[in-house]
């Protein structure tokens, strides 16, 4: 049997909004962005560039239930974990463009890592893995 992940869904206020910023502050790539009628929504998926994995489906809150948990999906824990092959080169270029991080980089046994805010709060580790 072989099964995997295809997508994650991220709680956003506003579709165009949470675009702007994955695709402008973090370089993400707009995968699909099509209207459904039947639902009145959108299937929006994003992913980092040169992603082969898992894509973020981002969907609007709907209701007050999913209106609170917008930024505070996983209740303030880390949500996500953006690997990439230069650590550096990519905290520079998103603290550049105004990504806050919370939690400045630290070298860990398993690589580096630090701590960035999502334009809705949630929390993310850019991690970049040491070899073996």
């Amino acid at each position: 049997m072989k099964q995997s992940i295809g997508h994650i869904t991220l709680v956003v206020h506003d579709y165009d909004e949470a675009i702007a910023f994955y695709t402008k502050k973090l370089n993400f790539e707009l995968l699909e962005d099509s209207y459904q009628p039947e639902q009145d929504k959108r299937w929006v998926l994003i992913a980092p560039p040169g992603s082969n994995g898992v894509s973020l489906l981002l969907a609007k809150a709907s209701n007050p239930e999913q209106q609170a948990s917008v930024g505070n999906q996983t209740g303030g824990r880390v949500f996500l974990f953006l690997n990439t092959d230069d650590f550096w080169r990519d905290y520079n270029q998103m603290t550049e463009r105004g990504i806050e991080f919370v939690r400045e980089p630290v070298e860990q046994e398993y690589g580096t890592v630090a701590v960035f805010a999502d334009l809705y709060g949630n929390l993310w580790d850019l991690i970049q893995r040491k070899a073996g």
